[in-house]
């Protein structure tokens, strides 16, 4: 049935055939498809509700996980980065030698980490990159492709790294590969700065309570993106922070 409604926008709006005539042939077919559908209604007590159950089941957690996602990043997202940099260095921070990459989403927002960092080491590394990944749709993207580079002033960069759907991310190996003044990018003097967020489910405008507590669930028990990204574990740096959804 779905099938052959999607069938009518094809024919009408795709092929720009006759209206009476995607009406007509669509009719058709979902006359028998219907016949077929109600006939099958007499085994869902027979067992057809297991395989309906289980999708809703996995449809729910799926939706869950990808409006959970827009609430979080709609939550966290509080500070933007250019204005907060022209702050800081009004009364800079002591700046230690070495790279400092951090990990963020939205690549126009303040890192967590770099907050944290600021706050109890008080300090700021000599050059430090605004990290964000990128995956296209697209099976794969070329190397020329692959970094996007914008100075943020003040030794700063702002890094965009896309990849195709089909691609394995290493991180490491695409920031060598990165022009930025300073020279190229050592892995032995460079800290990856991550964000270790503990998502809070709390009732207000969000998501039902049971869903909010749902993707809590999930944020816990996804896979780390250092492991994804191919971060060597003893080059990065870990900073605990909670996040309200």
């Amino acid at each position: 049935l779905i099938t052959t409604r999607l069938t009518f926008f094809v024919v009408r709006f795709g092929w720009r055939y006759n209206l009476a005539l995607c009406v007509f042939a669509t009719s058709f077919f979902l006359v028998i498809d219907g016949a077929f559908f109600v006939a099958n209604l007499f085994k869902f007590v027979e067992g057809g509700w297991f395989p309906l159950a289980m999708g809703g089941t996995i449809f729910t957690v799926m939706v869950t996980w990808r409006r959970g996602i827009l609430f979080h990043h709609l939550r966290k997202s509080s500070l933007q980065l250019e204005p907060f940099l022209d702050m800081l260095f009004k009364d800079p921070p002591h700046r230690v030698a070495g790279t400092a990459v951090f990990l963020i989403g939205d690549p126009a927002t303040v890192p967590h980490a770099l907050l944290h960092n600021l706050a109890h080491n008080k300090v700021l590394h000599e050059r430090v990159i605004f990290l964000t990944v990128i995956v296209r749709e697209v099976p794969h993207v070329s190397d020329e492709e692959r970094a996007q580079i914008e100075q943020l002033g003040h030794n700063c960069y702002r890094v965009r790294l896309s990849y195709g759907f089909k691609d394995m991310p290493d991180v490491p190996q695409s920031l060598k590969l990165c022009k930025i003044e300073g020279g190229a990018i050592s892995l032995l003097e460079t800290s990856f700065f991550v964000s270790r967020e503990t998502v809070i489910p709390t009732p207000g405008d969000g998501m039902a309570l049971w869903r909010e507590r749902l993707f809590a669930a999930m944020s816990r028990n996804a896979g780390s993106i250092v492991d994804y990204f191919r971060i060597p574990a003893n080059r990065v740096i870990e900073l605990g922070t909670q996040v309200e959804i």
